[in-house]
């Protein structure tokens, strides 16, 4: 591993891998295929990269992100390792001249799209090559259990089969249930992986879950942006129409924001993708077009203006904040109308011609269990971050795998109702095989118990029982035989007189008016009931509520339900200069040349390095703009916070900063040098001169 611990630091600029790279690495370059499921932002890229560099012949990196390509091989560059893409952005000529480059050696990375492994040109070029390693990226996408199934990724295995010479395979994602994980394994042919689960838990994330209506959702939005308009930030749609609608508001309310959705142009998606990615236009309102497509690292909040519909996409989204390590947040306003529009979005067919009628109802049934665990969440008066752990099976595992072993019931039956096993032949075609004997169990990071983590955890709302309402809503449902949906057994239920409910003589049950609750609470104890299988509701354009295998349990004498109600007065934001002080990699020391340097002047540590860092953010998007590339590709906010705390003066000093190695000393080092230089004497501007050295 001396190899590759020196590629990390002369590429990379870091001393020491972070948790699960190592194994990682090492399996590839005794090689031993691998599975890595780790975090966003854990830095799953170096665990292909680095053997990379080390290995003889060119790695091919199975990507679906064309979008993200650029960006990939730019930054690999810029740290002194050859790369490139193929893709469709690339003329013939484009294309022939990289396959070129590879067979001759030139290359030591190409990041090719699955569609690619079919192509006949590219058959020819993989028989001649020599690929010692074969890396997958979002390996998740090879599962129909998994929320971005792509029936591309089903030839992966078998166009690794047919190399001339089997290449050492990696596979990565960073969101993948048990059951996932033993579907990608499968599908690609792993044979006996190194399997690293380094834990789900994102330590610098905050989450936050808020019920809003949708004008609210727009204000407090809009009152976000504003409170952080030094920061970049994406926001999530459902819908094409929330997009614009919420782009507009926020441009309206002095927000630099642009937008991305399919009903885009080509050009006009790349050119606002690019906007927000060099931070021109720093908030991005997207759908979940935009979903993996971003590797931007300084994304500081990512705010969700509707309930995905997994918790996997939601993770997946939300995990594109804090990428750096740095902290963040994870906002999510929702209200019952996203999860109609949710079910909407499953029950509608997918036009995806490549599976069956069968397997695309088996695809369909998957989602909405998927749903009912992402409606627990949104419901649940639990730790927010302990729920998204345990549903990926974190610390603690039961008796299935990845089952969580605590008493939250929500948690519990939300899981067990997403991974329950399917009847019939379809079960034995998709299901995935058991787990290999002795393979790791997960493991997850910090407890949330040791930091503020999420808005239950910090009280943000009263929490009231109600569990008579509860049991109310099972005997109505029991009165009505599961013929009416939830806006019916609310009407029951509030001695409401529609139209209808007098039609059809509702009115004589026994269920009739015994309750005073509003619609949406009765609404709201239904979803919850759902959620926790006390209550079922079913597909189709109009969902019917009917009984789960749970409601004889709501008999018990120990059942309780609770719900969140009236919010209490929200925690005051953070901002930046807030932020400096926690989670940065120059904190670490508290003797750092930073914080000496701020009690020689009269100022405290954090003020220092809060302006130093906004200085030093104005150098490196001057570097960044005349480079053509984005500003985190130059350095991400980690290496400027570490900057501001080493305040190095020399290039042997510069060097050791998070994140600088020879190629980035090379490339920017006297530019940052002579601008920490510069401030330290009195902060007098950089002049264009010295900065472009």
């Amino acid at each position: 591993m001396a190899v590759a611990r020196e590629a990390l630091k002369r590429h990379f600029g870091y001393e020491e891998f972070r948790p699960g790279q190592e194994g990682v690495i090492e399996a590839l370059l005794d090689g031993r295929d691998a599975l890595a499921v780790m975090p966003t932002g854990a830095g799953k890229s170096l665990c292909y990269q680095i053997p990379a560099t080390v290995l003889k012949g060119v790695t091919l990196v199975v990507s679906p992100l064309v979008s993200l390509m650029g960006d990939q091989v730019r930054a690999l560059v810029d740290v002194g390792v050859s790369a490139a893409y193929l893709n469709s952005t690339l003329a013939p000529n484009e294309q022939a001249d990289v396959l070129k480059r590879a067979l001759q050696g030139e290359l030591r990375v190409v990041y090719i799209a699955p569609e690619r492994l079919s192509d006949p040109r590219f058959l020819d070029f993989s028989r001649e090559a020599r690929i010692p390693l074969v890396a997958v990226d979002e390996a998740h996408c090879v599962s129909q259990w998994g929320q971005d199934f792509r029936p591309s990724y089903l030839g992966i295995g078998d166009f690794i089969e047919q190399l001339p010479q089997r290449p050492v395979v990696a596979a990565l994602t960073a969101t993948a249930t048990e059951r996932v994980r033993d579907d990608i394994a499968r599908l690609l042919g792993l044979r006996d992986p190194h399997r690293v689960v380094t834990g789900f838990d994102r330590a610098n994330l905050y989450f936050g879950v808020e019920r809003l209506d949708a004008k609210k959702k727009l204000a407090r939005i809009a009152a976000y942006a504003l409170e952080h308009a030094t920061e970049s930030g994406i926001v999530y749609c459902s819908t094409r129409k929330d997009v614009e609608s919420v782009q507009e508001a926020l441009v309206a309310a002095g927000v630099k924001a642009t937008r991305y959705h399919a009903g885009l142009s080509a050009a006009e998606r790349e050119r606002n993708q690019r906007s927000f990615i060099v931070d021109d236009e720093p908030v991005m309102v997207a759908t979940n077009a935009f979903g993996m497509g971003i590797d931007k690292s300084n994304v500081r909040y990512v705010i969700h203006h509707n309930m995905p519909a997994s918790i996997e996409a939601y993770y997946q989204e939300a995990g594109r904040a804090g990428r750096d390590g740095e902290p963040a947040e994870c906002l999510l306003f929702w209200n019952d109308s996203d999860i109609s529009t949710c079910r909407y979005f499953v029950e509608k067919d997918s036009g995806n011609e490549e599976l069956t009628p069968e397997e695309a109802e088996i695809v369909r049934a998957t989602q909405r269990r998927l749903l009912e665990a992402m409606c627990g969440y949104c419901l649940t008066t639990e730790c927010l971050r302990e729920y998204i752990l345990r549903y990926f099976g974190g610390e603690g595992a039961g008796e299935a795998a990845g089952a969580p072993a605590v008493e939250d019931s929500v948690l519990k039956q939300s899981w067990a109702r997403a991974n329950r096993p399917l009847d019939g032949s379809a079960r034995a075609e998709l299901r995935a095989e058991p787990p290999a004997p002795g393979a790791p169990a997960p493991s997850v990071g910090r407890q949330a118990s040791e930091a503020r983590c999420c808005s239950n955890c910090d009280g943000g709302f009263d929490s009231a029982d109600v569990t008579e309402l509860a049991r109310s809503v099972l005997r109505c449902v029991h009165e009505l035989r599961g013929r009416f949906g939830k806006g019916m057994v609310a009407d029951v239920l509030r001695g409401a007189k529609p139209e209808k409910l007098l039609e059809f003589g509702l009115d004589k049950t026994k269920s009739y008016g015994v309750t005073d609750a509003s619609k949406e609470q009765v609404k709201e104890v239904i979803e919850l009931l759902a959620s926790q299988g006390y209550l079922e509701i079913s597909e189709g354009r109009f969902p019917l509520v009917g009984l789960g295998p749970r409601f004889r349990e709501a008999g018990d004498a120990n059942f309780r339900l609770t719900v969140k109600r009236i919010p209490r007065q929200a925690a005051k934001p953070r901002v930046a200069a807030d932020r400096v002080a926690a989670l940065t990699a120059g904190e670490a020391a508290a003797d750092s040349k930073g914080a000496a340097f701020a009690e020689s002047i009269g100022t405290t540590y954090q003020h220092f390095q809060g302006s130093l860092f906004m200085h030093l953010r104005e150098v490196r998007k001057r570097i960044a703009d005349e480079a053509g590339v984005p500003p985190y590709i130059v350095f991400s906010d980690a290496s400027l916070y570490d900057m501001c705390a080493k305040i190095p003066e020399t290039d042997e000093e510069f060097l050791e900063v998070s994140g600088v190695g020879q190629a980035k000393l090379a490339r920017y080092g006297e530019a940052f040098l002579a601008a920490i230089a510069e401030y330290r004497e009195g902060c007098t501007p950089i002049t264009e001169k010295r900065l472009l050295g």
